[in-house]
Parts: C-alpha cells; sequence; structure tokens
C-alpha cells in the first residue's frame, strides 16, 4: 500500500510540474496574429485544442518571425509555428503536422505588368519575403538573387503596394485571405505545395511529441481543422497542379 501511494503522489508531483511549453509565432494572418485578448488565428486555434487535450501547460507569444524561430531552435521546451517543413528545417525540429498544407504563391501588385509561366521567368523581379521565412530559404534554394527582407508580412505588403518590390512570396491561404481584404493583389505563379507545421527544440521529449501529434491527428480526422479553416474564410487543404 505504501508503495502505491508513492507512486500516486509521484504521479501528482510530475503533473503539478509539468514543463512549461513556450509557442512562439509572427503576425502572419489568418494563422497567427495578435488580439487585444492575445494571440488568435487558424493554427492558434488548433495549438490551444492540442495542448487542452494533452493538459500540458503552455503560454503562445507573437513575435518578429526570425526572433521566434531562433527561440524554437536554440530553447528548450520552445515550439514555432506555422513553420514550412522543407529538408534544412527538418533536422533543426521535431514536427508536429500538418497545421496547414498549402502552395507557395508569387503575388503581384493588381494590373501590374508581370505576366509569368515558369520560376525562371520570376528570378529577374524584385522579391519580397521575410527574415528566416520559409519563403527566403525557398527563394535562395531555388537561385533568386533579387530577395528583399522585412520583419513581417506587413511590411512586405506595403512595399509590394508602394512599388518597392515586383513580387511578394506567401501562401496560397494567406494570398486568398489578402485578395478578400481587399488587398490590391493577385496571383503571378503559384508553386509547389508544402507542409507547414509546429516546429519544437530537439530536446523536446519524444513522448510529448507523439502526444501532440496524436491529438492533430484527431483534429484533422473529425474534421475540426476544416471547420477551423472555414471560420477564417480558408479552404480545407487540397493539392493542386503547380508551376515548375
Amino acid at each position: 500500500m505504501k508503495h502505491l501511494i508513492l507512486a500516486f503522489l509521484l504521479g501528482c508531483s510530475t503533473t503539478a510540474h509539468a514543463e512549461m511549453i513556450h509557442f512562439v509565432t509572427e503576425e502572419y494572418p489568418p494563422y497567427n496574429f495578435s488580439t487585444g485578448s492575445g494571440a488568435n488565428g487558424a493554427s492558434v486555434e488548433q495549438v490551444a485544442l492540442i495542448m487542452e487535450a494533452v493538459d500540458l501547460p503552455y503560454e503562445i507569444k507573437v513575435l518578429p518571425w526570425a526572433r521566434a524561430y531562433t527561440l524554437a531552435e536554440s530553447h528548450a521546451f520552445h515550439c514555432v509555428f506555422t513553420t514550412g517543413h522543407d529538408a534544412e528545417r527538418d533536422r533543426k525540429f521535431k514536427w508536429i503536422e500538418p497545421l496547414l498544407v498549402d502552395h507557395l504563391t508569387l503575388v503581384r501588385r493588381k494590373g501590374a505588368a508581370i505576366a509569368l509561366q515558369t520560376i525562371d521567368e520570376a528570378k529577374q523581379f524584385v522579391v519580397g519575403t521575410q527574415r528566416e521565412d520559409f519563403s527566403a530559404a525557398y527563394l535562395k534554394a531555388h537561385g533568386f538573387e533579387k530577395i528583399d527582407y522585412a520583419a513581417n508580412l506587413d511590411s512586405t505588403m506595403k512595399k509590394l503596394a508602394a512599388g518597392r518590390i515586383d513580387l511578394l512570396m506567401t501562401s496560397e491561404k494567406t494570398f486568398e485571405t489578402m485578395r478578400a481584404d481587399g488587398k490590391p493583389v493577385e496571383a503571378a505563379l503559384v508553386l509547389e505545395g508544402k507542409q507547414y507545421g509546429i516546429a519544437c527544440q530537439r530536446d523536446m521529449p519524444d513522448e510529448t511529441v507523439a502526444r501532440m501529434q496524436a491529438e492533430l491527428d484527431r483534429l484533422i480526422a473529425n474534421g475540426t481543422q476544416d471547420r477551423i479553416f472555414r471560420r477564417y474564410g480558408l479552404r480545407p487543404n487540397r493539392i493542386v497542379q503547380a508551376a515548375k
């Protein structure tokens, strides 16, 4: 009996002193953005549901993307989202995905005389992105040399509207939201599809990652993820033919 009581007390102690998990993200509506009551967005809602289900203490902070990414890469019990998953990032983090499946899209100002059929044709133009963003890594990996960096998507959009850059790279779902919000933008070229998820520091316990992944899988399987997308005016995840 004493052993059973001790085991129970130890279990309670472990739960009571569970390590706080720090989620960091950026201003990137409609997935993650600041409100007067804290972080919100289609990805933020998914993270909150996952953490409520696994019953672990957590917080969500909205930071400049480069800072958020660095924290998740170097600090224990930190995770960054909504993070594009590519070969370079794969080995740096432990992943819970997909928060969404989307396609990178090159966006032009409405009415701009930029007609693109291939990715190589886009390389002659100045393309805006954010530091440490997945799109920045994509541009560098595909030989773009005229890359303009900003701290966040809003700054990049202002540069596009002012004619300081020719194109903006973002996700297709974000582009659709920008257009629905009345931003003067048009799709110039749809590129390849990618998964985006939660990227956690490599020391995150495998058991915690597995529990979080199981809960995300459940949200996808029971239709909750799609219902969240629809509330933010987003289409469910889909596959489209992308430009090469």
